[in-house]
């Protein structure tokens, strides 16, 4: 079994806060910062932040902790509440350990050959000054739309590297431990990765969180949910395969209101990792006109994370082109490596063309009222004409008459 762990100088303690959906992103900080940050989301009902199977708490080490808000002040933790009401909040915090406490890492980063297996572990402080249960369990990492990296919702079942987490020791351990925690205090909680034989090499990106228990059958139906965690970096020994591709690309031009100012190309595309590796992509855009007029190049806003088997949407838009005909181009996204991570593997860029039509219909459709203006123009000019000839013919008919 070849396991290693990498830690980092710079500990960080894992925070959340109620949002609209649940998300892990890391936060940067001093020696005294610690955290990975996850919020919460609309999620099912208590009953479902439990997995099938959950067993109760395992052996857990209790250590006492400072008052919450001497902790926060001091050491630059940041923590997730329950609610607003003093009476009844509940503050607590999720960091990566060793079986003695907290060890300052920012997050888990192993290294696990197939069929291998490591352990670690998890402290949850509950900085209130009432005691609190909570649900600790494991899931897949993904990406939200948003770039911010986040845990599948409660109640859904991982498949990937959180399903080969195993909470606890014993006859106790399983996907979810259920700890009570007394007023300040702490509990590190062991759990052990163990990769299968039939693993992928590359990244298999996890978490551990931690969310307060509610009892079965209160009768909700939806609820708030809130959870803090710890991001785990896992990845399977073996051929690292880094690869993006540029897939749905689709080019449309946005004429200006101005017929006399040119419009824009916009681009909107999706890069997906094809590879087994995470990466980030660094994408640029380039458009010319007509034998190469009016070229331009643009570097599009870039993915700071994409996952394996995952993807992300794009789009750039290339301003000051000219409606004058089809236009074309090429889009080029460039793999680069995301933080801390070893990619000991050449990274190619991928292209791929596109093509839009820009036709001055706004230069067009004002050339038409144009012409309808002056068209009209000259028609009130003939009748105005018409008028009066048509009074010059009266006045000499009436002068004619009299001679008579």
């Amino acid at each position: 079994m070849n396991v290693t762990s990498r830690r980092t100088a710079r500990p960080r303690r894992a925070t959340a806060h109620q949002a609209s959906r649940q998300r892990l992103t890391r936060t940067a900080g001093t020696a005294a910062l610690v955290g990975a940050l996850l919020t919460g989301a609309l999620a099912a009902p208590a009953a479902a932040l439990l997995a099938p199977g959950a067993h109760a708490a395992g052996p857990v080490s209790a250590t006492g902790a400072a008052p919450s808000g001497t902790v926060l002040a001091a050491a630059g933790r940041a923590a997730a509440t329950t609610s607003d009401e003093p009476a009844t909040r509940t503050t607590w915090a999720v960091e990566p350990a060793t079986a003695e406490g907290p060890d300052g890492r920012v997050s888990y980063r192993l290294t696990v050959d197939p069929g291998g297996q490591a352990v670690e572990h998890v402290t949850v402080t509950n900085f209130s000054d009432h005691p609190a249960t909570f649900d600790v369990y494991a899931s897949d990492g993904v990406v939200t739309a948003d770039g911010q990296f986040d845990l599948l919702a409660a109640g859904t079942t991982p498949t990937d590297g959180g399903s080969w987490i195993t909470l606890g020791e014993g006859e106790t351990a399983g996907p979810t431990q259920r700890v009570e925690i007394a007023a300040e205090s702490s509990a590190t909680i062991p759990f052990t990765v163990v990769v299968p034989a039939d693993a992928t090499p590359g990244d298999h990106p996890a978490g551990v969180v931690a969310a307060p228990a509610r009892a079965e059958g209160d009768g909700s139906t939806v609820t708030f949910d809130t959870r803090v965690g710890a991001r785990l970096h896992l990845r399977v020994a073996g051929d690292l395969a880094p690869a993006l591709a540029l897939t749905d690309v689709r080019a449309t031009y946005e004429p200006s209101w101005n017929p006399f100012a040119p419009g824009s190309v916009r681009v909107e595309y999706t890069v997906a990792n094809e590879g087994n590796v995470r990466l980030g992509a660094d994408t640029q855009a380039g458009v010319a006109g007509l034998f190469g007029w009016n070229a331009r190049e643009v570097v599009a806003p870039a993915q700071r994370e994409v996952l394996p088997g995952q993807e992300a949407d794009g789009t750039v838009v290339l301003d000051g082109v000219w409606p004058l005909g089809k236009v074309s181009g090429d889009l080029t996204t460039t793999p680069l490596v995301v933080g801390d991570d070893v990619v000991d593997v050449a990274l190619s860029p991928t292209t791929t063309s596109y093509g839009a039509w820009a036709l001055p219909w706004v230069q067009l459709g004002s050339l038409l009222v144009l012409v309808g203006l002056v068209l009209g123009a000259l028609r009130a000019r003939r009748r105005r004409e018409a008028r009066t000839q048509a009074r010059i013919e009266a006045a000499v008919a009436a002068r004619a008459a009299q001679r008579t």
